[in-house]
């Protein structure tokens, strides 16, 4: 394991600074827009301009890269990012900040393809799952940490909107002077929702789903502690609840995930994430039930994401996998962009604490649409089923395609070892 993470040492370090920066960006947005006077609503557009730019993202980055290189395409977007993030508190009005959350939202997602390729092209089929197990754990630190740092600072004026900045600059250094050759770069045009929904009606009516809770949390969850008077330095550990559950319960969740239904599991997982709104609900500003809701409804988020591509792509073939990869991640932020905008209406109209309703909705809708989907065909045999692989609902369709292939191999590779013990 340590000769793996020592062969990409340079890719972690900088994506943990990115998302250091991109992590207090995130809350930064609920803190400074409250001070402000923003409206839930508002700031729920302005949630979803990151959601719409990222989706943006995925789909350019890619040609982007192909004619003219990565390192090119890595050095701008890094730049056009460090200077949204310096420009918030420049110009303080929703519609600017909607402007430069778009922006901010298609750098990132430009960086995440460009620094994901270069990662999977440094792993092997048999170091590729140990790789993105810690890029994804590499990802989440960023988020939490990023919250610690922003207890330095006071949102209502520049300096943590210029620290965010100044961490993205620097987090580009070990990437592109890293020694590691630039890949070429190839991902499949999207399979058609149709399609998709043709063989996998619960994936793709669950990662879109899904899409709207993930986005709620990010987008949101400042947005919900600073309106119901959270300190600062609670709603940083509200906000870094929501993403430290994931680590705690991606290995449980993704252990079930290969040994029982996995419809089981989702909707069991949904029920338990409906359960923890609940408990943020009846809660009101308790601080310690609302930071066990956060941990168990963002805790099993992140796990249900990498469920859902791993049951889609039980019913998929080899071949199909990388066009049903970028499918399913324009599903998913489809369905972020819609998120944000619903919990700001309904937080706008009822409160705060509407929040928890829609966030819990969510879970519901993925839940009973699981419990339905049971009664509608038989589980896939155990001998057919991929493995199960944690992938972050932010990675991009180069990611989701590589650990659909890996997962198919490892499946292979089992079924190969057992038939020759036999």
């Amino acid at each position: 394991m340590f000769q793996v993470l020592y062969s990409v040492w340079a890719l972690l370090l900088g994506i943990v600074l990115i998302m250091l920066g991109n992590g207090m960006h995130s809350t930064l947005i609920g803190l400074r827009g409250d001070l402000e006077g923003f409206s839930a609503a508002s700031l729920a557009v302005v949630a979803s301009g990151y959601f719409a730019g990222f989706l943006s993202g995925a789909r350019l980055a890619p040609v982007m890269i192909r004619r003219v290189g990565h390192v090119r395409v890595f050095a701008a977007l890094g730049s056009f990012m460090s200077a949204g993030l310096i420009a918030f508190p420049l110009v303080t009005e929703p519609w600017a900040w909607t402007i430069f959350r778009l922006l901010v939202g298609f750098c990132m997602s430009g960086i995440y393809v460009a620094s994901e390729s270069w990662l999977n092209n440094s792993a092997t089929n048999e170091t590729r799952g140990k790789v993105l197990s810690a890029y994804m754990i590499a990802q989440t630190l960023g988020l939490i940490g990023a919250q610690g740092l922003l207890t330095l600072g006071d949102a209502a004026n520049s300096a943590l909107f210029i620290g965010a900045s100044i961490l993205v600059s620097v987090s580009f250094a070990p990437i592109l002077l890293s020694v590691s050759p630039a890949p070429a770069i190839e991902v499949a045009p999207p399979m058609s929702i149709r399609k998709l929904f043709e063989n996998s009606p619960l994936g793709t009516v669950g990662v879109f789903v899904l899409g709207g809770t993930y986005a709620i949390q990010l987008g949101m969850g400042a947005v919900f502690g600073a309106q119901i008077g959270l300190p600062p330095a609670q709603i940083a550990l509200f906000v870094a609840m929501l993403f430290a559950g994931a680590l705690v319960l991606q290995f449980p969740i993704g252990w079930l995930s290969d040994r029982m239904d996995r419809r089981r599991l989702i909707f069991g997982a949904s029920t338990i994430g409906l359960v923890a709104c609940a408990l943020g609900w009846v809660a009101g500003d308790g601080l310690w039930p609302l930071m066990a809701a956060a941990f168990i409804a963002g805790g099993v988020t992140a796990p249900l994401y990498a469920l859902l591509l791993a049951y889609t792509n039980d019913f998929l073939s080899t071949d199909e996998m990388p066009a049903a990869s970028g499918g399913l991640v324009f599903t998913f932020g489809m369905g972020a962009i819609m998120g944000p905008l619903l919990v700001g209406w309904a937080m706008e109209s009822v409160g705060p604490f509407a929040f928890w309703i829609v966030l819990g909705v969510t879970f519901a809708a993925l839940g009973l649409y699981a419990l339905y989907r049971m009664t509608q065909r038989p589980a896939p045999a155990a001998a057919d089923t991929e493995s199960y692989l944690g992938v972050l609902p932010t990675a991009s369709p180069y990611t989701v395609e590589a650990a659909g292939v890996w997962a198919a191999e490892q499946t292979e590779s089992e079924t190969d070892a057992g038939a020759g013990d036999e």
